[in-house]
């Protein structure tokens, strides 16, 4: 067994440039962790609410800059689905970005549902970017009152 003295090179352990803007890069774009909105896979998902009340299951999906008949939605079995598209706008012919954040592209959520609904009577409202389906239940997902009475 050989000992040997190693010289210390105190700029050996320094992170090279080209690590360090590697790390910025990964950090960045390939795991972007601070995003404002939920990811699927490379396409931004929409943020929903699921309220269930005694007759309706409630969903309420953000989708800003998304027109109505864009968006489609289908339920089969307990499973519902909302997709859609929002477009990019133009490129500026003068000037150019500071800071662009939005996301453009396809979206889709899909969403197990808490109880059996009639799709044939599901309703679907716009307003303010913000899509609201109303879902009913179906009669034997409702709960029901049993009477108590005293024995005599």
């Amino acid at each position: 067994m050989a000992n040997e003295v190693v010289r210390w090179e105190p700029f050996n352990e320094m992170v090279s440039l080209r690590d360090a803007v590697n790390r910025l890069f990964e950090d960045s774009f390939i795991r972007p962790a601070a995003w404002p909105l939920p990811f699927e896979g490379s396409a931004w998902s929409m943020p929903v609410d699921v309220i269930e009340t005694k007759d309706n299951v409630i969903v309420k999906a953000a989708v800003p800059g998304v027109k109505p008949d864009e968006i489609d939605v289908s339920i089969t079995g307990d499973t519902l689905t909302i997709k859609g598209e929002t477009k990019a706008e133009e490129k500026f012919e003068e000037g150019s970005y500071l800071r662009k954040e939005r996301r453009f592209g396809a979206f889709q959520r899909t969403l197990t549902l808490p109880a059996n609904i009639v799709s044939d009577k599901a309703k679907a409202e716009f307003e303010n970017g913000v899509l609201t389906l109303t879902l009913p239940k179906t009669e034997e997902m409702k709960p029901k009152a049993i009477r108590v009475t005293t024995k005599k």
